[in-house]
């Protein structure tokens, strides 16, 4: 079975949102240093990497991303390559209109945040309305290649806010800079950690091809 990993590594050179906590691991104990093992804790925000932000995240009603249905982290999706974009553009439904819907689960490969360890303010994201034309087609889960499905500098959030309105989940961060577009199986379950407002995730790809699917 090939797995294709959409996941950065997690490292102190992770690029973080400005002012956000960078990742940081501590070790306590360490063969090196002559012990019978090693013991470590880290310190860094739950947005590090590939992550799954809870509706908490975005709206003050939320729930947190221990209270999040499983299922939609898991199951078939489809990797959809919108053309034409422009550096720091959104996202809307006429860039993918001539592409089928045909899973619940559609992750959005840009390229436009090409190294994960390198801050950039430029990079796509979703408009409202692809998010309102995804949730019409049976979408529970959208996912995207950059740190955020709205621009970096925007406070409204107003791709979050549809997010929540539709009650969509969102995976951000994942790396997809040589997944061909097409249907896969996808794995990124968050930690089940109380109250808090976003997780990391190992998120994976399986090519249908290596394993049967239904959707």
């Amino acid at each position: 079975m090939k797995i294709i990993d959409i996941s950065p590594v997690i490292s102190p050179r992770s690029a973080v949102f400005p002012g956000d906590q960078p990742f940081r691991r501590e070790v306590a104990l360490d063969f090196k240093q002559g012990h019978n093992l090693v013991l470590s804790s880290m310190t860094t925000t739950v947005h590090v990497g590939a992550h799954a932000d809870a509706p908490s995240h975005y709206h003050p009603e939320g729930r947190d991303i221990a209270s999040r249905d499983l299922s939609r982290y898991l199951g078939p999706c489809q990797v959809i390559r919108p053309k034409n974009l422009a550096p720091d553009a959104r996202i809307y439904p006429h860039h993918i209109e001539e592409i089928p819907v045909e899973t619940p689960r559609i992750l959005f490969a840009t390229d436009s945040f090409p190294d994960p360890d390198r801050w950039q303010d430029e990079f796509n994201s979703l408009s409202p309305d692809l998010v309102d034309y995804l949730a019409d087609a049976g979408v529970v889960l959208v996912g995207i290649d950059t740190p955020s499905v709205d621009p970096s500098d925007s406070k409204p959030l107003e791709s979050h806010r549809r997010i929540y309105d539709r009650d969509l989940a969102v995976l951000e961060g994942i790396v997809l800079t040589d997944v061909p577009e097409g249907i896969y199986f996808l794995s990124a379950l968050p930690l089940r950690i109380e109250e808090a407002d976003a997780s990391p995730v190992r998120a994976v790809l399986i090519p249908t091809t290596d394993l049967a699917v239904k959707s």
